[in-house]
């Protein structure tokens, strides 16, 4: 039997009413303040009528172009996650702010989190407090710029071009 999205909904709004929904061209999302990131997440695993046992992926949003809910929620860790159990697939949105970009970690929900964390983190720069080995995954620990701040590729502010002066540009024609 199919889930409804309603049916989604409560589960989630019974661990906390702060839970809110968003549907875009018939994929479903919610989204979860950090606070109570873990125990929903929890619930929509564990409850009969949701059941998503499998974490699909883990990822993140830069809305540092100006889109994003307040000015303060530059970014939003996104958790993909699937029922096999109903055949429902969901997504669970976590503001972060830019001056505090930290989400507790899911690896105790999920073990599969585990490396999903660790490639957001390398590439948003988002810390998952908690987490057994949070380290960089694709990018050398010392990926850094001139100044000495760490630098995360998949960040609307990363240089389109590369870091200045590390490779050189292709010839121009």
């Amino acid at each position: 039997m199919a889930i409804t999205t309603s049916r989604i909904l409560d589960v989630a709004t019974a661990v906390t009413p702060s839970v809110t929904s968003i549907e875009h061209h018939g994929d479903f999302s919610i989204v979860v303040p950090t606070e109570h990131l873990i125990d929903v997440l929890t619930e929509l695993r564990d409850h009969p009528d949701t059941q998503f046992a499998m974490l699909v992926d883990i990822t993140a949003i830069d809305w540092a172009s100006g889109a994003a809910p307040t000015p303060a929620e530059r970014f939003h860790v996104v958790y993909l996650l699937s029922s096999l159990q109903h055949g429902a697939r969901l997504r669970v949105k976590v503001p972060v702010r830019e001056d505090r970009p930290h989400v507790p970690t899911a690896v105790g929900v999920w073990e599969s989190a585990n490396w999903y964390e660790r490639e957001t983190f390398d590439m948003y720069g988002i810390i998952f407090d908690g987490h057994p080995d949070l380290r960089r995954f694709y990018m050398p620990e010392d990926f850094m710029d001139e100044q000495g701040e760490p630098l995360y590729p998949l960040r609307k502010d990363f240089p389109l071009m590369g870091i200045p002066g590390s490779l050189p540009l292709p010839p121009k024609d």
